[in-house]
C-alpha cells in the first residue's frame, strides 16, 4: 500500500488452548504496509501522543520484563503489530476486563503479522482490537481520538456480553482451583467441571439451590414463621391489607414499627422506625407499590447487616450505615448531598461503586424521611442540625472478621431452615461482635441468589473470597470436576483411534462421548454423522451429564482455526506431523512450525496424565520432554532408538514382538493380543498405526490388558461400530 495504513485481514477466535497460550485469544492477521519501514521511533510525536492517551500502558512490562518496559520499546523503536497488541490489551483493561497476555509475530509475508491477545470475551476483544487500529492511526496522523468515548463503548459491551461480577468471581474461584468452566448461555448460566462431574451456577444460585427454598425465601411472612418455629429470633409482625389495618397492627405490636412488602427485594419499599399514624399509612402506600402484600413489623434497634451463608457457614458479613447530613445554614439539602455525599468516589451508578448515589428526586423513601423531619430537598437546614437522609441500604462495610460465633451460628441455622445452600441473611443487630442474646437482634429476611458485590468491593474493609467459598462448597476436598479427557492429534486414523478407545472404555462400563471426523458418538451410538472434530461438538460432549469420559480427535487445522475444545486432558495422543501442505493459509510452512502446533496437545496434559507418542516419528517422540505427566511411547519394535532408551529408563511402551502386541515396562512385558488372530472386516485388517496408540491410550487409562485385547477383537467383529472407519482404511 502507498498510503500509510493498517489492514486487518482476518480475526480468528481461538476459544481453547492454542499455539499461543492455554487461554482463549483473538488472533489477528494484520498487514502494516509501509509501517514495516517506519517503527515507532521514526514517527514524529507518535510515542508521546500514545503515552498521553493511554498512560496506564506504563505498567506493561513487555519483553523487557520491568515496569515501563513497553514504553522503553516505543522509544527504542518497535513495529505496529507489537503496538496494536499492547493498545488492545490496555483498552480491554480500561473497559474492566483485566488481561495481560499478548504476542505479535511476523509471518512469511513482509509487513504482515499475526497478533494474538487474550480474550475474556471474544466480542469485546475484537472490538478493542479494531479500536486499537483507529487509535494508533490517529496517533500517527496527529489527529484527535476520543479515548474516553471508546472506552465507554467497550464498557457497554462488557455489560451486555460478559459475565456479571458475581458470576465472574465464582468462575475465577474455579479457575484458581483449576476447575474448568463453560458458559452455557449469553447470560450468567455457567457449568463448572465436565460431564457427569459438572455443577451449574447462575449468579449466586447453584444446582443445589432448591426451588422450594427460593419460594419460601420470597415469602417473608412464611420465612418468619418457619424461623420462629425453629427458635430463630425474628421481629413480630403481621400482614395487613389497608393503611388503616397497618395503623391498627402498629398499635398492637407497639411503636415504632417497620412497614415493608412481603416479597420485595434490595430494600425497595421499606420504611423503618415509624411512630405516627400519618407516617405508617404513607409507608403502607409506598410498600404496596413494591410488592403483592404489605407487612407491619416491630422495629428492632440496631444496624442492618448482611451475612452470606454458603454451605452452612458464614463466609462474609457486611454492615449498613445510616446516611446523615449536617446543615450549615447556607446550603440546601440538595446542595449538601452533592457536596458531602455524592462527591464520595465510592458512590456511583456502576457495579464498580460499592455505594449508590443519593437521588433526592426519585427515592421515595428519602422523601418520606425528609417529610417526617419537616424538610424537602430544597430546604436549608440550620447550622449544626443533623438530618436523617437514608435509613437503609449502603450495606457495604465489611465486618467479616468481627462476627461472633453465636451470630454466625444463628445465620447458618436460618439458611438451613429455609433450605438454601447459598443465602443472604439480613440481620438487625447493634453489635455483630457480641452474642445475640445480650442485645436487641433479629433476622428480618433470608434471601436466595444474594448479591456478592458488597463482599467483593466493600466501601471499607477487606474484600472477601466469596467466589472461592462457593466453589469449595460445590467441589469439596480435592475434587476437580474433571472427567478423563482424551485428545488425539495427528493426520492418521484419528477417528478410528478415537472409536477404538471409546469401545474399550464402553466395555469397561464407562459412558463415553466422542467428537471425531466420523461423527458425534455417545457410547457406541452414533448421534450425528459427518465431521464433528471441532470446538462446538467438543463442548457438547463436555456439557452432557451422562458422559464419564470424553474423546476428541484434533487435527492441526482444528488447533489453528479454533483451539482445543478442552482446557487440559488426562491423555494426549500425537500420531504424526502430517498434513503440512494443507496449512498454508495459516502460514505454517515447515516442520518446525508444525511442531509448535502439535505440541499444543502435549502442553495440555495434566501432571497426573499421560502423553502417548509415536516413537517411530522422531519429531513426535521429541514432544516427550514437554509433557507435564508420564509418557507412553508406541512403535513397531524394540529397534526404535527412542523406545529402547525409554524402556531402559523404566518407562512404558506398546510395541510388537514376534507378531504380538505387548505392554512393556523396563524389562517386563505383558501380551495383549496376537496380530495374526485378528479377523478382517470389509476386506481390511485393523491398521497397526491405529491399533498401537489405541492400546497405549487404554493402558494409560489403567484398563486391564485382558479387557483391552477383548475390546480390540470385539470391535473388529462389530461391523456397526467399525465398518465406516475400516472402509476408509481399505480405500487409503
Amino acid at each position: 500500500m502507498d498510503k500509510r495504513d493498517i489492514t486487518i485481514r482476518r480475526i480468528t477466535h481461538l476459544r481453547g488452548p492454542n499455539i499461543w497460550t492455554y487461554r482463549p485469544v483473538i488472533e489477528a492477521l494484520v498487514d502494516i504496509g509501509t509501517f514495516e519501514d517506519a517503527p515507532s521511533n521514526l514517527l514524529p510525536g507518535f510515542s508521546d501522543r500514545l503515552k498521553a492517551w493511554l498512560p496506564g500502558m506504563v505498567e506493561h512490562r513487555c519483553g523487557v520484563g520491568e515496569y515501563g518496559g513497553f514504553f522503553m520499546r516505543l522509544d527504542e523503536g518497535t513495529w505496529m503489530g507489537h503496538i496494536l497488541e499492547h493498545v488492545c490489551i490496555e483498552l480491554q483493561n480500561l473497559a474492566g476486563l483485566k488481561v495481560g497476555f499478548g504476542k505479535a509475530r511476523s509471518t512469511s509475508e513482509r509487513g504482515v503479522y499475526k497478533v494474538a491477545v487474550r480474550a475474556r470475551d471474544e466480542q469485546v476483544a475484537e472490538a478493542a482490537f479494531r479500536a486499537a487500529r483507529e487509535l494508533v492511526l490517529a496517533a500517527v496522523e496527529d489527529r484527535p481520538f476520543d479515548v474516553e468515548s471508546t472506552v465507554a463503548e467497550l464498557k457497554d459491551m462488557v455489560d451486555r456480553h460478559y459475565l456479571g461480577p458475581s458470576t465472574a468471581c465464582i468462575v475465577d474461584g474455579a479457575t484458581q482451583r483449576r476447575i474448568p468452566s463453560i458458559r452455557l448461555n449469553e447470560g450468567n448460566l455457567v457449568q463448572l467441571g465436565q460431564g457427569c462431574r459438572q455443577r451449574r451456577i447462575w449468579t449466586a444460585e447453584t444446582d443445589r439451590t432448591s426451588a422450594i427454598a427460593e419460594g419460601i425465601a420470597s415469602d417473608k411472612d412464611l420465612t418468619k414463621r418457619l424461623l420462629a418455629s425453629c427458635g430463630v429470633p425474628v421481629p413480630e409482625g403481621e400482614i395487613v391489607e389497608s393503611a388503616e389495618e397497618a395503623w391498627e397492627a402498629a398499635q398492637s405490636l407497639g411503636l415504632p414499627v417497620v412497614v415493608k412488602p412481603t416479597d420485595g427485594n434490595h430494600g425497595r419499599g421499606i420504611s423503618i422506625e415509624l411512630s405516627t399514624r400519618e407516617s405508617i399509612e404513607e409507608a403502607f402506600v409506598y410498600a404496596e407499590q413494591h410488592g403483592s402484600e404489605v407487612m407491619v413489623e416491630k422495629f428492632i434497634p440496631g444496624n442492618e447487616h448482611r451475612l452470606l451463608v454458603v454451605g452452612g457457614k458464614v463466609v462474609a458479613a457486611a454492615r449498613g450505615e445510616t446516611a446523615w447530613l449536617t446543615g450549615d445554614g447556607v446550603l440546601s439539602i440538595r446542595q449538601l448531598v452533592e457536596r458531602d455525599i455524592n462527591s464520595d468516589p465510592r458512590r456511583g451508578t456502576t457495579e464498580l461503586h460499592p455505594l449508590g448515589l443519593v437521588d433526592l428526586d426519585s427515592d421515595t423513601a428519602i422523601q418520606i424521611d425528609l417529610s417526617r423531619q419537616g424538610l424537602t430537598p430544597d430546604s436549608v437546614p440550620e447550622a449544626g442540625r443533623k438530618v436523617l437522609l437514608q435509613r437503609n441500604g449502603n450495606v457495604a462495610f465489611d465486618v467479616t472478621a468481627h462476627v461472633h460465633p453465636e451470630v454466625a451460628a444463628t445465620a447458618a441455622l436460618a439458611a438451613r431452615v429455609v433450605g438454601l445452600d447459598i443465602a443472604g441473611v439480613d440481620m438487625v443487630i447493634e453489635d455483630v461482635s457480641k452474642p445475640m442474646h445480650k442485645q436487641a437482634a433479629a433476622i428480618v429476611e433470608v434471601n436466595a441468589g444474594p448479591g456478592l458485590l458488597m463482599h467483593l468491593m466493600p466501601a471499607s474493609g477487606e474484600s472477601q473470597p466469596v467466589g472461592r467459598a462457593i466453589v469449595d462448597h460445590l467441589f469439596q476436598g480435592d475434587a476437580s470436576g474433571r472427567i478423563p479427557v482424551i485428545g488425539i492429534a495427528g493426520s492418521q486414523h484419528g477417528s478410528l483411534i478415537s472409536r477404538l478407545v471409546a469401545w474399550i472404555l464402553h466395555l469397561s462400563g464407562t459412558h463415553v462421548g466422542v467428537a471425531c471426523s466420523d461423527g458425534f458418538f455417545l457410547d457406541h451410538r452414533c448421534v450425528e454423522r459427518g465431521n464433528r472434530a471441532h470446538f462446538e461438538a467438543g463442548q457438547r460432549v463436555l456439557i452432557n451429564r451422562m458422559v464419564e469420559a470424553a474423546i476428541f480427535e484434533n487435527g492441526a487445522r482444528q488447533i489453528l482455526a479454533e483451539g482445543l475444545a478442552y482446557d487440559r486432558c488426562q491423555i494426549g495422543v500425537v500420531t504424526d506431523f502430517g498434513g503440512l501442505p494443507d496449512l498454508a493459509e495459516f502460514d505454517i510452512r515447515n516442520s518446525e512450525q508444525l511442531y509448535n502446533v502439535m505440541r499444543t496437545q502435549v502442553d495440555v496434559v495434566l501432571s497426573d496424565g499421560v502423553a502417548v507418542l509415536n516413537a517411530g516419528d522422531e519429531d513426535v517422540a521429541a514432544l516427550a520432554e514437554l509433557s507435564d505427566g508420564e509418557v507412553i511411547l508406541y512403535g513397531m519394535n524394540d529397534s526404535v532408538n527412542s523406545l529402547a532408551s525409554h524402556l531402559t529408563d523404566g518407562g512404558r511402551a506398546v510395541l510388537i514382538r514376534a507378531g504380538r502386541v505387548v505392554l512393556a515396562q523396563g524389562g517386563s512385558a505383558q501380551e495383549v493380543l496376537e496380530l495374526a488372530a485378528l479377523p478382517t472386516v470389509a476386506g481390511a485388517a485393523l491398521p497397526v498405526e491405529a491399533l498401537l496408540p489405541a492400546i497405549a491410550t487404554a493402558w494409560a487409562l489403567n484398563i486391564e490388558a485382558s479387557l483391552i485385547g477383548e475390546g480390540i477383537e470385539s470391535f473388529m467383529l462389530d461391523q456397526s461400530t467399525s465398518l465406516t472407519a475400516l472402509k476408509k482404511v481399505a480405500i487409503s
